[in-house]
């Protein structure tokens, strides 16, 4: 198994904070599925003020890169979460350019 930290940041609103849980409450079933067939095994996001953390485990096949330029069978529906989902969302200081999220190093495991 192979573990991820993300980071991100949400728009500085708390109404699209609150919207953007609520979708995440009622995550669409595409996207879930898309996400197992990627080889994700759990997802969990982490929020402090505007800023998130998610932290997936994954199998040990899974190629990071590979995995989020992979089309999907149900493409349009999962670049329609995605696009909904950056409305809500900043890029995270730390993300290389043209990136999103940024992805953390992992300095303890116990």
């Amino acid at each position: 198994m192979k573990c991820y930290g993300l980071t991100i940041n949400l728009k500085d609103d708390a109404e699209v904070i609150a919207q953007y849980k609520e979708y995440h409450r009622n995550a669409w079933p595409e996207v879930l599925e898309h996400a197992r067939r990627l080889g994700i095994l759990k997802t969990r996001i982490f929020l402090i003020g505007r800023r998130l953390f998610m932290y997936i485990e994954t199998e040990d096949e899974f190629d990071f890169g590979r995995a989020f330029s992979a089309p999907a069978a149900e493409a349009e529906r999962i670049q329609e979460w995605d696009d909904l989902m950056r409305g809500f969302q900043e890029p995270a200081p730390e993300a290389p350019a043209g990136e999103w999220w940024a992805q953390m190093e992992l300095v303890h495991e116990a």
